[in-house]
């Protein structure tokens, strides 16, 4: 580099003044640069420890906040919210540091001192990420768990709550119950799932026809953006607001609660569950439902689950079975008498139809037993995963009885792959598309959510199943939206795209936007490059900033976190 120590000497004269600043940097990244992976890892964690301590108010204790790889209790704490298995094995990658805050100013310090050592910063609720993107990553990453910023506090008075990011959806529904036993709020039936990603994501559940989506009903938030300012509705802009209202909140910063509208719902309410083979004639129930379900009173939810089984009337062979699934917001003579003029081929009566409390009909829904208290509400189910696999579709045109003919043969071929069509109509047809990133409203009939679930652990399995899953979507290709093929976000899918956080970033990203969002992608990319350009908040399938991304000269790789020679030229061209 010098050709002699005269040049050396006039060199080091004019060194340049900043330069004594970047040496203390430079060393540290070159030691990182060079060191082994464990030592490298206590050294992220020791930096990050003292930003932190300085930073945050640390009265619940350090040792219960932030927890490193040595830390007894951190299998147990990453364990806790991992809810697909497939992740949940020794190979799988692990974060350098998780953070559990008690406080929004633990929050902030999370943010603030994984930017300043330039490490990835994941964000998980409740960890129903099917890809595990919340708690994965190929790059050396803290995890930032929310789930002890769980409070639900409700107004009955102003029929609103503010929940926090890290409170489950059966704490939410317990929540309201305990003070009303006439208002609910419409999001998903899984108790377990986390508010943060639940809403953020777009959110929805079996109240959409009646009242729309989860997102639908948010008058506030509270979220801590990319230089650790906490900022509400109004601090933060119209734009920001609607962006993580449904275009996935970890793309731009970390949200700490949302404020949610409450709805009415009946003192009784109705459930049933019908189901048919091919044998019992599902094929027409099939057709029928089509018709019906996006289109009927919308204080019906009629979910429709399609499933191959063995056959029990040709023993050997197996079958498809079609369940109804469905809530109606009101009493079972009603909605007997409604389908009975709308939908005979469902053949339901009034002994298929209970009648219950709405908390009660979220426990129904919940899979819990009849006369479950709704404490039962409030288990998070920790530590507890099975392997799984999720994809989605929009219709948009009903498919044809030899089309379904057709998907039925296949599905017995496949194996174990089932779909689960969920109808829209309704509220759903009355909220423009733009209204939230949310774009897929009216037009679409219903999505599909393509579910298969396993037990046996081990890497073939997992190829076994996966490939299953995406030959079936594969063959359903003819049947759904297109131009693009359309995907719900709150289904993570990282087979429609990722990006890599490069210079490609915007492109690859653009590939799995306009199938999550549509034309709300391009508003979405605006709002990001505004609030967070240089890209902080990243992950596989994170809203791309218009430019390049440059983060104090370093950048990260999908193969492994490790500051380079060359991003240490990036720094200091002075140095050449």
């Amino acid at each position: 580099m010098f050709h002699n120590a005269n040049q050396m000497n006039n060199t080091n004269s004019n060194f340049h003044p900043t330069m004594s600043r970047l040496l203390p940097l430079l060393l540290f990244l070159i030691l990182l640069r060079f060191s082994p992976p464990s030592a490298a890892a206590d050294s992220v964690y020791t930096q990050f420890l003292h930003c932190f301590q300085s930073d945050s108010d640390t009265s619940h204790g350090l040792s219960d906040i932030v927890f490193s790889r040595q830390n007894a209790s951190y299998t147990s704490v990453l364990r806790a919210y991992i809810r697909n298995a497939r992740f949940n094995t020794s190979s799988a990658p692990k974060p350098v540091i998780i953070v559990t805050p008690f406080t929004e100013s633990h929050v902030q310090s999370a943010v603030i001192c994984s930017k300043k050592l330039g490490i990835q910063l994941k964000i998980r609720s409740g960890g129903h990420d099917y890809e595990g993107i919340s708690y994965v990553s190929d790059v050396e990453f803290i995890v930032l768990d929310m789930s002890n910023l769980r409070a639900v506090t409700v107004d009955v008075a102003d029929k609103s709550a503010w929940v926090q990011a890290g409170a489950t959806l059966g704490e939410v529904y317990y929540g309201i119950w305990e003070k009303s036993k006439v208002l609910g709020y419409p999001a998903g039936i899984c108790p377990t799932v986390g508010v943060g990603g639940h809403i953020s994501g777009g959110g929805y559940g079996n109240m959409l026809r009646k009242y729309g989506l989860s997102v639908d009903q948010i008058l506030d938030a509270r979220i801590v953006d990319v230089k650790g300012r906490i900022l509400d509705s109004k601090s933060m802009g119209e734009d920001l607001f609607w962006a993580i209202s449904g275009g996935g909140g970890a793309s731009f910063g970390v949200v700490l609660a949302y404020k949610i509208r409450l709805v009415p719902v009946p003192e009784t309410v109705t459930v049933f569950r019908v189901e048919r083979t091919l044998e019992q004639n599902a094929a027409d129930l099939v057709v029928r439902w089509q018709e019906v379900a996006p289109s009927t009173d919308e204080n019906l939810f009629m979910r429709l689950l399609l499933q191959p089984v063995s056959s029990k009337v040709k023993k050997g062979t197996r079958t498809v079975r079609a369940s109804v699934v469905a809530l109606f917001l009101g009493k079972s003579e009603e909605v007997v008498s409604l389908l009975a003029k709308e939908f005979p081929e469902l053949g339901l009566q009034k002994e298929n139809c209970i009648e219950l409390s709405w908390i009660d009909s979220v426990l129904w829904w919940g899979n819990f037993d009849n006369g479950t208290s709704p404490k039962a509400l409030l288990d998070r189910n920790l530590d507890s995963s099975g392997f799984l696999r999720r994809k989605s579709d929009y219709v948009q045109t009903p498919i044809s009885r030899d089309g379904l003919d057709w998907l039925y043969k296949k599905m017995i071929e496949i194996g174990k792959t089932g779909l689960v069509f969920n109808p829209y109509g309704g509220k759903m047809s009355e909220i423009p598309s733009t209204a939230t990133p949310f774009p897929h409203r009216a037009g679409n009939l219903y999505k599909i959510q393509y579910s298969v679930n396993w037990n046996e652990p081990g890497p073939e399995a997992d190829q076994e199943f996966v490939k299953q899953i995406r030959r079936l979507y594969s063959y359903m290709t003819p049947f759904v939206s297109k131009n693009p093929r359309q995907s719900f976000l709150n289904y993570r899918d990282l087979d429609i795209g990722t990006n890599n956080n490069d210079k490609n970033s915007f492109e690859d990203g653009k590939v799995y936007g306009l199938k999550y969002f549509g034309e709300n992608f391009d508003r979405l990319v605006k709002v990001k490059t505004a609030v967070d350009p240089e890209n902080f908040f990243w992950n596989e399938q994170s809203i791309p900033t218009l430019s390049k991304l440059q983060s104090s000269g370093l950048s990260w790789s999908r193969r492994s976190w490790r500051p380079t020679m060359v991003a240490i030229i990036m720094v200091t061209p002075q140095l050449l």
